[in-house]
């Protein structure tokens, strides 16, 4: 599909010009909410300024998303298939409708608190539930791919905390008998670069899933309801990666601030720690094809760093809002996406 087909079905079509719209709010929010994770390391070593790390993520997200989408879509096919909202594609138009709009409203709130949600978990929770309130049960809901989740989710949190706990403690030792004043300037610049490969692999798994759903979208409102493929057009990787850039601008500082100041202060070493092995846990799981979230990735690779220098190090608490959060996730999306279905379908 070109961008001029494109515009072309966009023009007089007010129910599309509405989901194009909530999907790219979406897309903004994830910028304020899931990106800001790649690069908050990295302005919290003051490697970077703010400026020139939202910068870099924004060229990077482009990046993956365009790199690994040509490589490997697989986690835009898992998202676009994730549920089956029926034969009614205006009934399936209007949960999908309803699940981005409890998206935007949960996202918005944990954002506003300085709470690192998963958008992605958000994604799929309100999605499925919405596909539950059209189906009046279970049978739109795809038990394969929700598998590929629940093992994204449980990778994503082991492999985080195990791989930055063992990175840091290498570095560490091989770093040992070092001048530290040396090696922080080669880490510096190592981090940069973790961050720009963090940014990139965030643009491979969340700039993924967010296309899955903008095309799903789009073939709702042309009354496609059954469609089981698709193909990413260039013009959407890019409105993607600038959308969600736009949001890291406008409000990342709050995450960024959570996640790379006030969870644990590291130092330049331990910063590039998390950035790498956040960054290979996010390559494997894409080249699976494993949808998984950035922020779980990022954060619980952070927590194996501070483990890795004492357990005490870790401020516990912001630890317990963070997970608090995470669990609420699914249910709590869920269940404002049935809710807003079943009421949207009534009144429309």
């Amino acid at each position: 599909m070109s961008i001029g087909d494109f515009l072309g079905e966009l023009a007089g079509n007010w129910i599309l010009i509405l989901t194009v719209i909530l999907v790219l709010l979406v897309v903004m929010i994830n910028g304020w909410t899931d990106a800001p994770n790649a690069i908050a390391t990295t302005v919290s070593t003051r490697a970077l300024t703010p400026r020139q790390a939202v910068i870099l993520a924004a060229v990077f997200n482009f990046l993956g998303v365009l790199v690994m989408t040509l490589l490997n879509a697989t986690v835009a096919q898992t998202i676009y298939t994730m549920v089956d909202f029926g034969g009614n594609s205006s009934d399936a138009l209007v949960a999908l409708l309803a699940a981005l709009i409890g998206i935007l409203v949960w996202s918005t709130a944990a954002w506003f608190f300085g709470i690192p949600t998963s958008e992605s978990h958000a994604l799929i929770a309100g999605i499925s539930g919405a596909a539950i309130a059209v189906q009046s049960g279970f049978a739109g809901i795809n038990g394969s791919a929700w598998l590929n989740v629940i093992y994204g989710l449980a990778l994503s949190t082991f492999l985080g905390f195990g791989s930055g706990f063992v990175a840091a403690k290498l570095i560490e030792l091989i770093c040992k008998k070092m001048n530290w004043r040396k090696t922080n300037n080669f880490f510096r610049r190592a981090q940069i670069a973790g961050a720009a490969s963090m940014s990139f692999m965030h643009g491979a798994q969340d700039g993924q899933k967010f296309m899955g759903v903008f095309l799903l979208g789009v073939a709702l409102a042309k009354g496609d309801a059954s469609s089981t493929t698709f193909a990413v057009p260039i013009w959407l990787m890019i409105l993607i990666s600038l959308i969600m850039s736009l949001g890291t601008s406008i409000g990342g500082y709050r995450i960024i601030k959570t996640v790379g100041i006030d969870m644990v202060k590291l130092k330049t070493h331990q910063g590039f720690a998390s950035d790498f092995s956040a960054t290979s846990g996010l390559l494997l799981c894409s080249l699976l094809g494993i949808p998984v979230s950035t922020t779980h990735m990022k954060t619980t690779a952070i927590m194996g760093v501070g483990a890795a220098k004492r357990l005490s190090s870790i401020r516990w608490k912001i630890v317990r809002d963070m997970v608090f959060a995470w669990v609420l996730t699914f249910p709590g999306c869920g269940l404002i996406g049935f809710l807003l279905a079943k009421l949207f379908i009534m009144i429309f």
